[in-house]
């Protein structure tokens, strides 16, 4: 079997975050390869190693020596998810950029589909999920809930039941380049920077392999970026709950004065009074959790640390050791 040839310039950009799957890879690269392939178009696969501590890194740089269309971006560490797909797509030099999770949940045949909207003139094809294989009630129940509360507070249009599987135009990976926030929600990004957008409907898989990159405690970390990235409603419940408690207290502050004219001396009792101060201090507690998160967004904006480190590069002829920006918009 002859080498593969690289082109000079790919007209898709398979971007594909890795964190442990070496289980995954060999039948993933098959999948994607069949599928690219039958595009008849120059492509490339770019993989984000996101700090793995299997083999994956090792399986990757095995198929970039044997197929140059394959690159790999190895991170110094792991920088999260989010960051990979951002890696990614600051590296793609496609017309089009495919962002997709490595355990086959999301089917590599679907990408036709996509890329066909495309081509009718789309700028962003993002894949909807009408159903979910091999998951929890909890986590169903869970990701219904979130996508529902993030589109109805969300300044922008978020897609509802839309993860990072979607297709972007060249010109809208080079708008969201510019966008460097720290704690990222990339899949609302591609929604702000706005452009002609379309959903393509589709039936998630099961895993094929390995388990759950996204336990409770990140995903419960992915919705208050996704909400304190793109919503400040959090912010104005305080003052809105302020109002609220402000104008319950000046009616209990006629309503005992009237008691008093009227005759009636026994108010309601220390219980309760310790009751409405305990319940007051928590909901002030609460919102200053609230602050805090977006304070500490504050932080990590202006500490102005680079979104990811990378220890390694395959497949470009300059390797990138210890590089922290992406190169040049092309």
């Amino acid at each position: 079997m002859n080498k593969p040839t690289l082109p000079a310039r790919p007209v898709f950009s398979l971007v594909i975050p890795i964190w442990n799957e070496q289980a995954v890879i060999p039948v993933l690269y098959e999948r994607i390869v069949q599928v690219l392939e039958s595009t008849a178009e120059p492509w490339e696969l770019l993989f984000v190693n996101d700090g793995s501590t299997d083999r994956s890194l090792a399986l990757l740089v095995t198929l970039q020596a044997n197929d140059p269309r394959v690159k790999v971006l190895n991170f110094s560490r792991n920088f999260g998810h989010q960051i990979a797909i951002t890696a990614g797509c600051d590296y793609a030099e496609g017309d089009a950029v495919i962002v997709m999770d490595a355990d086959l949940q999301d089917p590599p045949e679907v990408l036709l589909r996509m890329i066909d909207r495309w081509r009718e003139g789309y700028d962003v094809a993002y894949a909807v999920r009408t159903k979910r294989v091999g998951e929890t009630r909890f986590k169903l129940w869970s990701a219904s809930l979130f996508y529902r509360l993030i589109r109805s507070i969300a300044e922008i249009d978020i897609p509802m039941d839309a993860g990072d599987f979607r297709l972007m135009d060249r010109k809208v990976v080079l708008a969201m380049r510019g966008l460097r926030e720290k704690n990222r929600f990339m899949r609302g990004l591609s929604s702000w920077v706005g452009f002609k957008q379309v959903a393509v409907e589709y039936e998630r898989a099961a895993r094929y392999a390995g388990e759950t990159k996204y336990p409770l405690r990140k995903m419960v970390r992915l919705a208050f970026n996704a909400i304190t990235s793109f919503s400040h409603l959090p912010l104005q419940m305080a003052t809105y709950t302020g109002f609220f408690f402000a104008g319950f207290s000046g009616l209990g502050i006629v309503l005992a004065v009237l008691m008093r004219l009227f005759g009636h001396q026994q108010l309601l009792g220390q219980a309760t009074t310790l009751v409405s101060v305990l319940f007051l201090g928590g909901v002030q507690l609460i919102f200053l959790g609230i602050l805090g998160e977006y304070l500490g967004r504050i932080y990590d904006e202006v500490k102005n640390r680079p979104l990811y480190i990378l220890a390694d590069t395959y497949g470009w002829e300059e390797q990138a050791r210890g590089k922290t920006e992406p190169p040049s918009p092309c």
